[in-house]
């Protein structure tokens, strides 16, 4: 029989919201991080998986320079330091704080299990790692098929072991992990854009511009449809309208939480994002490669703007300049220079990205100057400031930090990817630690009552029906004519 959580209780006055713990537990990674600028590396301990055949070796410090730990060990040590910066956090909200450590054990445990799990290279490998692994086929998953694993399990904790639910309860906070990964987040992006810088100008300014009008176009046609013909909420439709237009996982959580939709909403959003981006990592890039091999940055444009996931889209990218590279050379006998197709997928993507904290912004006043405003007053600042997603802040200031760098300290580029990178590691167990817990919360008879099935049908209708074909002509609109080039 379906269940649904009560409340977590609180047993003394919180000292700080969820939201600005969020910010406050981001920045305290980041910073640790950002410890190798100056020499010491804090963070290379933690744990790391990789796709795998054997999972004995799927575990690894994220620096080699903890190389000599065993996988097993660093996965203690990440345990352990989570458990410690959280459980501060959940003193500071006021939680039961040993209740808490209890549930967070579980919590983590099965998350990262579903993690690994979906790091298996029959789930994980991508089409262009194949023959790395020495295997024939795979799901073609990535390894943010984790999420997917991880929010089956919560559903199944949630629904059918409401016992292992109660124990967990006083650590079931998904609004928390994800709202401080998506405050990691914002320094990975921002190391992403500053490798980017050595790009041409005018690839940087078209995939801007392309970004912009994707997104005006995508967003107002799928919240139409969600809402004028599948008759959704605006709880529904908001979230499901960024997720699909701009980058699921991230803008759907950021925009809901603008609109202050329940957290299970963008994350049943998400779920769907990672699903169907499968299906266009399967075919647009062979797509890509029968008719655009004439056209290579178009093509590399096409999946920043048409593949809704990073890990998706990034592989999306490296698949389709294999492809392209190999086609141009046997029929055109051209070799162009590796790097720069994927380069403009991952360019278009980091400005899709980035373009989440502005939408952000705008929904918080729209709602709250347009859509609940508080009856006979006009909207003021302190309204918008309240239903500010405060985690977005952070985002801005580990982007912008990190950018600053890249721009103003060029050299520094390789250890602001190195610091990132094993910030990124905790960016992705708390992204996972989310989706466990939201199951966990959700009972499935209500979503499925609430329009699940609908939501699918949306996503399909939108996503095959226009965004991807809009997204092949605005590529075509902006890089049409530009070459990588040549060896």
């Amino acid at each position: 029989m379906a269940t649904t959580l009560p409340p977590v209780l609180e047993t003394k006055r919180p000292r700080v919201t969820e939201d600005w713990l969020a910010v406050y537990t981001g920045l305290f990674i980041f910073a640790m991080a950002a410890a190798i600028f100056f020499g010491a590396d804090m963070l290379g301990w933690a744990v790391t998986t990789s796709v795998w055949t054997n999972v004995a070796i799927s575990l690894a410090p994220t620096s080699k320079a903890y190389a000599a730990i065993p996988g097993i060990a660093a996965l203690f040590a990440t345990y352990v330091f989570l458990l410690v910066i959280m459980g501060v956090g959940a003193s500071a909200l006021g939680a039961d704080v040993r209740r808490f450590a209890k549930g967070f054990t579980a919590v983590f445990f099965v998350s990262y299990l579903c993690w690994i799990a979906g790091s298996w290279a029959r789930i994980a490998a991508t089409p262009d790692k194949l023959k790395n692994f020495g295997i024939g086929w795979s799901l073609n998953l990535t390894s943010e098929a984790g999420f997917i694993i991880a929010l089956a399990a919560g559903l199944i904790v949630g629904n059918f072991m409401p016992r292992f639910a109660g124990f967990m309860k006083e650590a079931i906070r998904p609004e928390l992990y994800v709202k401080t990964a998506i405050v990691i987040l914002g320094g990975f992006l921002g190391v992403t854009a500053a490798e980017q810088l050595g790009l041409a100008t005018s690839v940087m300014f078209r995939g801007l511009c392309a970004i912009v009008e994707a997104y005006l176009i995508y967003w107002a046609l799928v919240y139409y449809i969600a809402r004028k013909y599948f008759k959704f909420s605006r709880e529904w439709s908001v979230p499901l309208a960024s997720g699909i237009s701009i980058c699921g996982v991230s803008a759907a959580i950021a925009t809901g939480a603008a609109i202050r939709a329940r957290p299970v909403v963008p994350i049943m959003v998400s779920s769907l994002v990672v699903i169907f981006a499968v299906v266009e990592l399967l075919f647009l890039p062979f797509m890509a490669q029968a008719f655009l091999y004439q056209e290579p940055m178009v093509a590399g444009a096409w999946m920043g703007l048409a593949v809704k996931t990073d890990g998706a889209a990034v592989a999306s990218g490296a698949i389709t300049e294999s492809l392209i590279l190999a086609k141009a050379l046997a029929v055109q006998g051209i070799h162009y220079k590796p790097g720069w197709i994927m380069a403009v997928t991952t360019t278009v993507k980091v400005f899709i990205d980035v373009f989440i904290c502005i939408w952000a912004c705008l929904l918080a006043w729209i709602w709250s100057a347009k859509i609940e405003p508080r009856p006979g007053e006009k909207v003021q600042k302190g309204q918008i400031w309240q239903r500010f997603p405060k985690f977005i802040l952070g985002y801005l200031l580990t982007f912008a930090v990190i950018l600053f760098i890249g721009i103003s300290l060029p050299h520094l580029v390789g250890k602001a990817k190195t610091a990132m990178g094993q910030a990124n590691v905790f960016r992705g167990i708390f992204f996972v630690m989310t989706f466990f817990t939201i199951g966990v919360v959700s009972n499935f008879r209500k979503l499925w009552e609430e329009g699940i099935g609908r939501l699918a049908l949306v996503y399909v209708l939108c996503l095959f029906g226009f965004i991807i074909w809009i997204g092949l002509a605005i590529s075509w609109l902006f890089f049409h004519g530009v070459k990588p080039p040549v060896l």
